[in-house]
């Protein structure tokens, strides 16, 4: 049976290597998806790797993530959702509600940012949280996924 990880990424991150790169750093929505690839192949596990300026949208998916967990089939999810980190209730509700193992993950450290940034709805429900490591925080969190037993 093979096992995919999802990543999920919100809205902007499709600006990645434009926007703010003193922030983000110069790496591209593709070049991360090559790096989760690289990582998921390491490990044996099949990715899907998504983006969506939509809040709806990325509701659907994490529904459509906890239908694959249930069947045994999804490691878990990896989640950048970007500015709605701190303002969706409804994502929460999501992943509480599929049972989703969850990394919430933050290319920047949020913490050492805007007031604003530093609370996550996404937190209660995560896992783990990784922030600060630039865009190699995604490979780290698939090879921390690798690690888990349940």
């Amino acid at each position: 049976m093979t096992t995919t990880v999802d990543v999920l990424n919100g809205p902007n991150l499709n600006l990645l290597g434009t926007r703010e790169p003193a922030v983000y750093g110069s790496q591209t929505l593709a070049d991360v998806e090559q790096l989760c690839a690289a990582a998921c192949k390491r490990h044996g596990f099949e990715l899907v790797f998504r983006q969506s300026n939509h809040e709806g949208e990325l509701v659907d998916w994490i529904h459509e993530a906890g239908r694959v967990h249930a069947e045994g089939k999804l490691r878990g999810l990896v989640f950048n959702a970007a500015a709605y980190t701190h303002t969706s209730v409804a994502l929460l509700d999501a992943v509480k509600g599929t049972g989703v193992p969850l990394i919430e993950l933050h290319i920047s450290n949020v913490h050492a940012r805007e007031a604003f940034r530093h609370h996550s709805y996404l937190s209660a429900a995560a896992r783990a949280v990784m922030c600060g490591f630039g865009v190699a925080g995604y490979g780290l969190a698939i090879d921390a996924m690798a690690g888990w037993t349940a």
